[in-house]
C-alpha cells in the first residue's frame, strides 16, 4: 500500500525531489550553535567543503543536515515568549516525557502543546536554539498521513448528505470546493 502512495505522489509532473537534505541557519556564534545541536539534539559534526571562505559548520543526524553560517552582525536574540505558531523545525522523537526531563535538567525553557484528531493525540515540546530559532520535538507519527483526496465529503444540497466525514474542517471544505469545481467543468 505504501508503494502505491509513493507512486501516486511521484506520478505528478513536479521537480524530481527525493527528500529534505539540510536546513541552513544563520547564527551569531558557530561554536555556541554547534554545541547546542550536538549536545541537545544529538547531531554530529561532519566535514565541510574546504572551498568555503566563511565561518560555518555542517552537522548531520536523523537523515538530515544542519548547516550553520556565522553572521556576527545578526541581531541579538532577545528573550521572547516561545510561540508554537512561530516558524520552526520539527523532529519526531520516541519519548516526549524523556525530552521534557532532559530539557529541565539542562535548565532550558520550553512550552508544551497537545494536538488531537479523532482521539489520537500528539505531544509537542517547543524551545529555542541559541539564536532564537524554534525547535519542536513531538511524537507526530501518531497521526497518520492521509492525503486530502482520500477524505470523504458531503456535497451541499445533494443526496450524498449522509456520507461520513473523517477529515477535519479544512480538508472537508477543500474536497467540497474540488467537487463543485469538477461539476462546473463537466457542464
Amino acid at each position: 500500500m505504501t508503494q502505491i502512495e509513493i507512486e501516486e505522489v511521484n506520478s505528478c509532473e513536479s521537480l524530481p525531489l527525493l527528500s529534505l537534505n539540510h536546513v541552513s541557519l544563520l547564527c551569531r556564534s558557530v561554536w555556541d550553535s554547534m554545541r547546542f545541536y550536538e549536545e541537545v539534539l544529538g547531531f554530529v559534526l561532519i566535514k565541510r567543503p574546504s572551498s568555503f571562505n566563511f565561518n560555518g559548520a555542517w552537522l548531520y543526524n536523523y537523515g538530515i543536515g544542519i548547516h550553520l553560517i556565522e553572521s556576527p552582525a545578526m541581531e541579538d536574540f532577545e528573550l521572547r515568549p516561545i510561540n508554537p505558531k512561530d516558524n520552526h523545525i520539527s523532529f519526531q522523537c520516541t519519548d516526549v516525557g524523556l525530552v521534557k526531563r532532559k530539557l529541565q535538567e539542562m535548565g532550558m525553557r520550553y512550552v508544551t502543546a497537545v494536538v488531537e484528531d479523532d482521539g489520537i493525540k500528539v505531544d509537542q515540546v517547543f524551545f529555542h536554539d541559541p539564536d532564537g530559532y524554534m525547535i519542536e520535538l513531538c511524537n507526530c507519527e501518531n497521526i497518520p498521513i492521509i492525503p486530502v483526496s482520500s477524505c470523504a465529503f458531503k456535497p451541499r444540497g445533494s443526496s450524498f448528505s449522509k456520507a461520513p466525514t473523517s477529515c477535519g474542517f479544512m480538508e472537508t471544505l477543500m474536497m467540497e470546493s474540488l467537487s463543485l469545481d469538477m461539476m462546473n467543468f463537466s457542464f
